[in-house]
Order: C-alpha cells, then structure tokens, then sequence
C-alpha cells in the first residue's frame, strides 16, 4: 500500500490501513483539512466546493467520502459528477466556487485515487498554500459543523457540455475549417471520462469519422492508462488499419495529450505543445513558457514568432505562475499537456485537440509531414538510486560548480544548457534519486551525454 502526501493533494492505493494506502479514514482526514484552509483562507464566502471525478473503479466511494465530509464541514457542495480535471477547473470558476477537488490519480494505474485541490481560481494550490493543508491534515486542526450549520449537494451534470462550448468559442478554434476537412480521428480513452467528452467534442467540431478504443467509462484501463508509446500500440494498429488522418490519446482525467501520426507513428508528447503553440503564435505572437524538462524546440519555434520563452520548475503550478508572470500567450508541459489561457490556466487536452485540428486543418498536410517541420530532437530519461547517507543538494551543488562556465539553472535541480544540448538533473523527495533528463538532436548524443553526466555524479558522490 502506498500513501503520498504532497502539496498539490494526496494520492495513494485503495485499501489497507489508515495511514498506509488512501483509506477511508485518510479521504475524511484530507478533506476535512482542505474544507478547513477553505474557510480559513478563501476570499470567496459562499462556502462552495465544486467535486468532479474520473471514472476510477474507487471513485463512487471517494466521491461519497468527499462529499459528506465538505458537508460535515458546513460547505456546499456542486458534484459536477464524472468529469476531466480541466472541466472541473472550468466548473470553480463559473460556479464562484471558494474552490475544488478533482478525484483522480490521473496516469497512475486503477488501484489508485487522489484528491487533487483547487483554490478559488479553479488552479492547483501554491507550494505555501498546500503545505498548510498538509500540516492541518497533520496536527488533525479541524472543526465539524452543528446539525443545523451542515452543507448541501446540488447536482449539476452539463459541465461537460459547458466546457465544450468554452472551447468551440475560442478565436483560433476554426470549426468551419476542421468541419471542411473531412478528417477520420481515432481516439482512445483508457475507458475513463475521456470516453464521454471527447466524442462530443469531435462531434461538435465536425468531425463526423471517429473511431473509439476504450471509450466506456468502466475504470478499467485497456492498458497502462499513462500516454506513452509502449501502452499506444493498439490505437497506432487501429490508425494504420482504419487509415485515420489522426489518433488522439488521453490520459483518465484527459489533461495529457498524445498524438499519433497517420502511419501510426508516434507524434510525441513533446510535440503536442510545441504544435499547438506554433499555430497559436502564429496568429498571435507572444510568449511561452514550459517546465525545464520539456523539449527546446518550444523555444526554438517562439523565437522564431519573435516572442521569448521562458522555463519554469517541474509542477503544473510553478508553470502557471511563470505564464502569468512572463504574460505568455500559451504554455505548458512536454508530457502533453497545453495550457491556454484564453481558456484557463490549466492543462486541458479538448483545447489541444481543437486547436491541432484547426491547425492540420490550414496546414492542409498529413500528420507526420507537419511533425517533420518542427525542429527535431530526442529525450533520454534516467536516474541514479543513490545511498541514504548521500548528500543530494551537495551532490547537485558540485555538479553546478563543475558547469559553472555553462548556462545554468538551479530553480529545479540543475540545468545545464550548452549550444547544442541540455541535461537536467532533480532530487526526488521521497527517495534518494537524482533523476537525469537530457536532450539532444540525436537519441545517441541524448543518451551518451546522460552516461556522462551520471558517472560524473557517481564519481562525485562516490559510489
């Protein structure tokens, strides 16, 4: 059993003890402290909490625990019922909502559930923020409500429809142009809410071909519900077999997106951004910003719109406020994840969806020849199981100082940029492992400067 605490929520494996996996006992305790910093620290005073779901086989039970526990807190609450987290985000906002808890454990496996906290802006919680929910759930420094003080459930189950319509009336969304295009789209699901929502959208869009794999919301995944090349060969078969212009995959809480080329060809996570960006861009020149571990060619193609990338720590939050910072027109994630804030300042994989279509859709070219346009580059992704009585940051701090002469950036681990290639090097924290995320425009080079780097660090820490 596993039980993870973090900043952003809590997430862990159904059963066991309290305390161990995400028990009963750990859902009331969580969400109390949550509905706690609530009343405590939200300017919004109507004591609403929006809850949405995935389609987890946990769900129903977390959803009751949730549910009943924000009552029992006295706070009202919307149950938007099954729904994306980038829906959610959607229903805090339009609801004037104090805030907002998804329930999904998002790429993780079927055996896992999580509360994932909004604040009032439907945006996960800041670092400061979170920690304090934390030690609330931690010192259990929360009150229940008087029979006469307990909150109320309003059901409301067009959420879904609501949050189409936002992205339908977004500018660069040309529903003409991807109507006009005839295109067949296959999509796969993961037999999560990705299944209600997304044959909506394409149906909405015009796209009247669509070819659906694990489209039921049972919460049992096909395969490994995390987007990744090795669980996608079923739909890269269906593409090829079906001749679909495009496939799109979604992750169960849809705010990861992955696309695949018409020979059933992976398009990369990576890339899902950087496209989409590139058409944004292309009509409204601006800004980006991504996390350090995401692919240079996002910054490659904003220079090439004459705007100025910007990196961000790892962590959907971090990035979020470096875009608002900077101002930046779009950004996001090299793990699929699109972050307009035309829409909100979330990920969402429907704004990725339409506005890649209205770009295929002008481009008038097949998928894989779009991919060849966009500067080409290769990730390699490794780590270092290091002893318990090795210093991490004093490890990192050397490192740093070796590359003192390159562009570096310590905001998230360290980051060395040279001319023609980047490596990434973060702590975990919860075990001793540095992982090592570098960058090159061969898999080789990629792979050869991350061998480098981590004997470097093995020589450093002695091992």
């Amino acid at each position: 059993m596993t039980l993870i605490k973090s900043i952003s929520g809590i997430r862990g494996t159904i059963g066991g003890v309290a305390g161990d996996g995400l028990s009963p006992l750990d859902v009331v305790k969580f969400t109390a402290a949550y509905g706690s910093w609530i009343k405590k620290n939200s300017s919004v005073k109507n004591k609403t909490v929006v809850v949405g779901r995935d389609a987890r086989i946990s769900g129903e039970m977390v959803d009751h625990l949730v549910t009943g526990t924000l009552m029992g807190m006295g706070m009202n609450v919307i149950n938007i019922g099954l729904a994306s987290t980038p829906t959610t985000e959607i229903a805090v906002q339009k609801e004037g909502a104090c805030g907002g808890i998804i329930l999904t454990a998002s790429h993780n496996p079927k055996q896992w559930n999580a509360l994932k906290l909004l604040n009032e802006h439907g945006e996960f919680l800041s670092d400061k923020d979170g920690k304090e929910v934390l030690s609330i759930a931690e010192k259990e420094a929360f009150t229940f409500s008087e029979v006469d003080e307990l909150g109320n459930v309003t059901r409301k189950d067009n959420y879904n429809q609501i949050h189409i319509n936002d992205v339908l009336q977004l500018k660069l969304v040309d529903v003409e142009a991807i109507k006009k295009a005839d295109f067949k789209v296959a999509i796969d699901c993961v037999n999560s809410v990705g299944g209600l929502i997304l044959p909506e959208l394409l149906d909405k869009l015009g796209v009247k071909n669509v070819i659906k794999l694990n489209c039921e919301p049972t919460g049992n995944f096909a395969h490994n519900p995390e987007p990744l090349p090795a669980h996608l060969t079923g739909i890269s078969e269906l593409i090829k077999k079906e001749k679909a212009d495009v496939g799109f995959v979604v992750d169960p809480d849809v705010d990861r997106l992955a696309m695949i080329c018409e020979d059933g060809d992976m398009f990369g996570e990576e890339y899902t951004l950087v496209s989409v960006a590139d058409y944004v861009l292309s009509h409204t020149p601006g800004n980006t910003v991504s996390n350090l571990s995401s692919t240079r060619a996002l910054r490659d193609v904003t220079r090439k719109h004459g705007g100025v990338y910007n990196a961000a720590a790892v962590g959907e939050v971090n990035v979020v406020t470096k875009m608002k910072e900077t101002k930046a027109t779009i950004g996001g994630e090299g793990n699929g994840g699109v972050i307009y804030p035309e829409s909100h300042y979330g990920r969402d994989a429907l704004v990725g969806i339409a506005l890649f279509l209205s770009l295929l859709a002008k481009k008038k070219m097949k998928v894989s020849e779009l991919r060849k346009t966009y500067p080409e580059y290769y990730i390699s992704k490794n780590k270092i199981q290091l002893t318990p009585e090795i210093d991490v940051d004093a490890v990192l701090a050397a490192m740093k100082n070796k590359y003192k002469n390159e562009e570096v950036n310590d905001i998230d681990g360290v980051k060395v940029d040279f001319a023609d290639k980047w490596v990434h090097l973060r702590k975990s924290n919860t075990e001793p492992i540095i992982r090592i995320y570098s960058e090159a425009s061969s898999m080789k080079e990629a792979d050869d400067l991350a061998q480098k780097i981590m004997g470097e660090i093995k020589e450093i820490a002695g091992i």
